[in-house]
């Protein structure tokens, strides 16, 4: 079976850090472009950064660019996601979706991604 286990979210404050891992099982993530999402209440589910299958290439949503580092280590089959200089609107649930190729899309799209997991919840509060 198929999935990915979504953790390392937690409660901080304006401008501090917080690193999310993205675990798969049942299956190697090798092969595959890795997706972080994020989800507010209320509003869809909007890409945040995706990585290729190699680590080599790598996008980021404007709102997150030199703030979030997207990273991989496929010997651990695990995504990791370093957030630093976190803010209030960075708070949302936060997925990791596997696609189903290599490379990334120029936009990160949930449609292109799947094997959710449960999501881990980032709060961004004083």
């Amino acid at each position: 079976q198929l999935q990915l286990v979504e953790s390392g979210g937690g409660l901080v404050q304006p401008g501090g850090s917080l690193r999310l891992s993205c675990v798969a099982s049942g299956f190697t993530l090798d092969y595959y472009a890795i997706g972080w999402f994020r989800q507010a209440p209320g509003k869809e589910r909007e890409g945040v950064s995706c990585i290729s299958s190699s680590g080599g290439s790598t996008n980021y949503a404007d709102s997150v660019k030199g703030r979030f580092t997207i990273s991989r280590d496929n010997a651990k089959n695990t995504v990791y996601l370093q957030m630093n200089s976190l803010k209030p609107e960075d708070t949302a649930v936060y997925y990791c979706g596997v696609r189903g190729d290599y490379w990334c899309p120029g936009n990160v799209d949930s449609e292109d991604f799947g094997s959710w997991g449960q999501g881990t919840q980032v709060t961004v509060s004083s």
